[in-house]
């Protein structure tokens, strides 16, 4: 297992990041972006992948994912 500084050097976070760019790029550029509640849910949805990675790394272990996998 690897050990990284920070979220922002996983390769996850940085598809996350990558995904999300692209995700704008679409509301920017078709017409999606003129449905507003939905480019704002498709926004904020790909934005929150980002938020769980850092969310997840913040917590600095896998206490909580041993403890889901004894639940099984």
């Amino acid at each position: 297992m690897a050990n990284y500084n920070s979220f922002e050097e996983m390769g996850i976070y940085q598809l996350a990041r990558e995904q999300s760019n692209h995700v704008w790029h679409l509301i920017q550029n078709t017409t999606l972006g003129q449905d507003y509640k939905l480019r704002d849910q498709i926004n904020g949805s790909s934005g929150s992948v980002m938020d769980n990675i850092a969310e997840g790394f913040g917590r600095g272990g896998n206490k909580e994912e041993i403890k889901n996998l004894l639940l099984f």
